[in-house]
């Protein structure tokens, strides 16, 4: 049980690497977006333009841009979908890899974190989804429990040891 340094990135995939539950997460947003969002906005115009002269009718000109930016996100999240590359997580590897989670102990603070490594898209770290592209998931992954490795961070180099795999 050495301390190791920063490891390449492991979950090398062509597309935008994503975990099952990101996905669905993502086909769920994208379906309420083109079916209720749609319809809420389509109501919206609807009602502000029987308000007369929409020259000078702010509430329609408010809907339409919220119209534009509601369209903006479908898009995108479209091309997340084709981009999308579902990786599977291997609940019998014996190394944290992309989709796992892992308890993991800061060794200068003592203090004890549940990260699960995630696509970047899905990363929200007050949820405990460290992004596959950060520093910390980048270093951490491919190693076992046990292993300390050690990370370059904006507030200097942590020890991160990877107590248990969950």
């Amino acid at each position: 049980m050495g301390v190791v340094t920063d490891r390449p990135h492991t979950a090398d995939v062509d597309g935008e690497a994503i975990t099952p539950k990101g996905l669905e997460a993502l086909k769920a947003e994208l379906g309420e977006l083109e079916t209720v969002g749609r319809r809420e906005i389509a109501k919206r115009i609807l009602v502000a333009r029987e308000h007369g002269d929409l020259k000078e009718n702010a509430e329609y000109h408010a809907a339409k841009e919220d119209q534009a930016h509601l369209e903006t996100r479908i898009k995108r999240l479209r091309g997340r979908l084709v981009n999308a590359v579902v990786v599977e997580s291997n609940a019998d590897d014996p190394m944290f890899s992309f989709g796992r989670t892992a308890e993991i102990v800061d060794e200068g603070t003592g203090e004890l974190h549940t990260w699960t490594v995630v696509g970047a898209a899905e990363a929200d770290r007050a949820a405990g989804k460290l992004s596959d592209q950060s520093p910390v998931a980048k270093a951490l992954l491919g190693h076992a429990p046990g292993d300390v490795v050690e990370v370059r961070t904006p507030r200097g180099v942590r020890k991160l040891r990877i107590e248990r795999l969950v």
